[in-house]
């Protein structure tokens, strides 16, 4: 941020530089180096400049903020005319014009031709010489007396106004745009950080639902097979001490090694065969090369808690299929079990399908495909992520 207001500083200060010696430029009297200096030292100058930049930020930091922003419309018009008027008033080109033209004139040799008729030499041969004072329509001429020089010098040179006016037109709408696009910058950033927040926060909320279901059901698997005095009770504890590492470590970030999640799914379905029969038979594969890659954590472990939840029969021979496939480009998980168990919708389901699709889609927006069906009571389940 501090590099970024520094690089603001210096395109603002490189901008006036640029601005303040227009005038210089285009004032300069035709190659008289010494009309620069002169000019800095006149106080038209330094009026020109300083209108403009008061200008320029008070209509930025200011008007623009405490009026237009705010929707004070009729204010800051008002606000805005007053400005308007003032420069008209000051008119800071035409004095800073009129100091150049004194300049000049005030060099030797440059005393501008002398009142009273133009030499015979000047005029055109046999022509009349231009007549004094007003025309035949009441106007004063630009040739002889008729000029009137004593008249001030902004009467003489009404058509300059505009010059002022144009700037000042020019200045406030570049702070304006300057000003609004800065806000809009801002509030973009306000909503995407907001957006982050959010969805951070939901992430947080999900992975703190995750945890708790996904404990209290492997404890329960352990605890039947203590009270049965199974043999394999030490081992199915070791293998929970792994997923609970996994789950207390690894799943505070929102990608996690695929190996890491294959890994815990494998320990969890260890722990599901301790506990079924030999009625079910669980197919778990995996194909491809699963090191390397990276998946969001337990996205899998709704679907086959599940599985183990609804496809488990004491008293039918069954199948389970859990599948992982991975390639270069995607992630492909599938399962299927045939539901013997109906749910009872007023029973918790933890996070449950709809969780997980909320997950899929703070995590993979438009680069996941989820399908679930059901047909002749077995149960699929196809997730397809790209990588």
């Amino acid at each position: 941020m501090s590099r970024f207001k520094a690089f603001s500083v210096i395109i603002h200060i490189a901008g006036w530089l640029l601005f303040m010696a227009f005038p210089l430029l285009f004032l300069n009297n035709r190659g008289q180096d010494d009309i620069t200096w002169s000019l800095l030292q006149k106080h038209s100058y330094w009026l020109f400049c300083y209108t403009y930049v008061f200008l320029f930020y008070s209509n930025a930091y200011f008007l623009i903020p405490k009026f237009f922003l705010k929707k004070k419309y009729a204010l800051y018009s008002i606000t805005v005319l007053l400005l308007f008027a003032g420069v008209y008033y000051l008119q800071p080109f035409d004095r800073l014009l009129h100091s150049a033209e004194n300049r000049t004139n005030d060099q030797p040799g440059n005393q501008g031709p002398p009142l009273g008729p133009p030499p015979a030499d000047y005029r055109n041969a046999g022509a009349p010489p231009p007549p004094e004072g007003p025309d035949h329509e009441g106007r004063f001429t630009d040739d002889g007396p008729g000029q009137n020089p004593s008249a001030p010098w902004h009467a003489r040179h009404r058509s300059l106004d505009s010059i002022s006016l144009f700037i000042f037109i020019m200045i406030m709408a570049l702070s304006t745009a300057i000003k609004i696009i800065q806000q809009w910058r801002l509030t973009e950033r306000r909503a995407i950080r907001a957006e982050a927040d959010k969805t951070t926060a939901e992430l947080s909320f999900l992975k703190a639902q995750i945890n708790p279901h996904f404990l209290f059901n492997t404890l329960n698997n352990i605890y039947t097979l203590a009270v049965i005095k199974d043999d394999h009770t030490a081992d199915s504890i070791m293998k929970l001490s792994n997923i609970m590492r996994y789950v207390t470590d690894d799943v505070v970030d929102d990608l996690v090694p695929l190996q890491s999640e294959v890994d815990c799914i494998s320990d969890y379905i260890e722990l599901q065969r301790l506990r079924i029969s030999d009625r079910t038979i669980v197919n778990f594969t995996i194909e491809g090369n699963v090191e390397g890659k990276k998946i969001a954590p337990l996205v899998l472990m709704t679907f086959i808690e599940n599985v183990f939840k609804y496809g488990v029969s004491k008293h039918e021979k069954t199948a389970i299929d859990i599948n992982i496939r991975v390639s270069d480009t995607d992630i492909s998980f599938f399962c299927r079990n045939h539901v013997f168990v109906t749910r009872d919708e007023s029973q918790p389901t933890g996070i449950g399908i709809k969780n997980t699709r909320q997950r899929l889609n703070h995590l993979y927006p438009g680069s996941h495909l989820l399908n679930i069906w059901s047909e002749n009571d077995q149960h699929s389940v196809q997730l397809i992520i790209k990588i």
